[in-house]
């Protein structure tokens, strides 16, 4: 992936290092609990949502952690900088062209455990957006378990899952998180064809109408660099996250899709560069 013409986000809070006790717990969406966040921290990781809002506790640093000074993960932060500044750089006319102002979103890279507008966010739960506080969260050490538990090695990959949630931020300028809110606090927000599925589906289709404008402006694509970010998308869908777990699949409880759906939406963003096309909510076939 060529990064030369990219620019680093300016928009960054980095939180690695800080290590402390969060007490806030719930969301309270109209009536309280869960709600629509947690369906949009259904995260990329196929975690609990609920994990991520455990009521506070302490947090103690794991071992290896650098406080200060330089650290390992400081290439990969400002690679992420650089992925995140590319998509200002692409939302902001795409939108701007409808008549409407991008916010970007912050990137908050964090270790092990971090306070955020939705509850408690955890490392383990994998990368995730927060409408609340338009932040895209990520423990930078995120990467290797890309590579090493799921197979999806190179840079592309990296930035497919950043762009996954950055398409999140997107979706909640345009106020299709808004727009969704009451179906997606609902039972049927879950399934094959629920709404949480839907959003995460655009998500992925907004990443690839990212990509093909990202590559249009700054040429970032090399050979291979396709096939890293489909090879990302395809074994975070449920029905792979579920077998891998659980030993089979369950469709009631999608929340995200299948790997075949993600993959699919991802390459209709990546071949079209229309976001009209990512309208999953409308779509009869996912």
């Amino acid at each position: 992936m060529r990064l030369d013409d990219l620019r680093p986000t300016a928009n960054v809070d980095d939180r690695r290092g800080q290590f402390g006790r969060f007490s806030g717990g719930q969301i309270a969406l109209g009536g309280g609990g869960l709600g629509i966040a947690a369906l949009v921290i259904a995260l990329l990781l196929g975690a609990d949502p609920t994990q991520l809002l455990n009521g506070g506790g302490e947090t103690n640093a794991p071992s290896g952690y650098a406080l200060t000074g330089p650290r390992q993960d400081d290439a990969a932060l400002e690679f992420a900088r650089k992925i995140v500044g590319s998509t200002e750089d692409v939302w902001t006319p795409i939108l701007a062209a409808r008549g409407v102002h991008y916010e970007p979103a912050v990137l908050t890279p964090y270790d092990y455990e971090t306070p955020t507008g939705c509850g408690e966010g955890s490392a383990s739960a994998g990368p995730f957006y927060c409408p609340q506080d338009r932040r895209v969260y990520i423990d930078l050490s995120f990467f290797n378990e890309l590579k090493d538990r799921f197979g999806a090695p190179g840079d592309f990959a990296q930035a497919y899952v950043i762009a996954h949630e950055v398409g999140h931020n997107v979706q909640n300028v345009l106020g299709t998180m808004d727009k969704e809110r009451s179906t997606l606090e609902s039972e049927s927000a879950k399934g094959a064809t629920g709404a949480s599925v839907r959003l995460e589906l655009q998500a992925d289709c907004y990443a690839g109408v990212w990509t093909r404008h990202a590559d249009q402006k700054f040429h970032i694509l090399e050979k291979g660099d396709v096939e890293e970010g489909l090879g990302a998308a395809s074994p975070v869908g449920d029905d792979i996250l579920q077998k891998e777990t659980h030993g089979y699949v369950v469709p009631d409880s999608f929340t995200q899709g299948t790997g075949a759906q993600r993959v699919r939406w991802f390459k209709r963003g990546l071949e079209r560069g229309d976001m009209d096309d990512c309208d999953t909510f409308s779509a009869e076939q996912l």
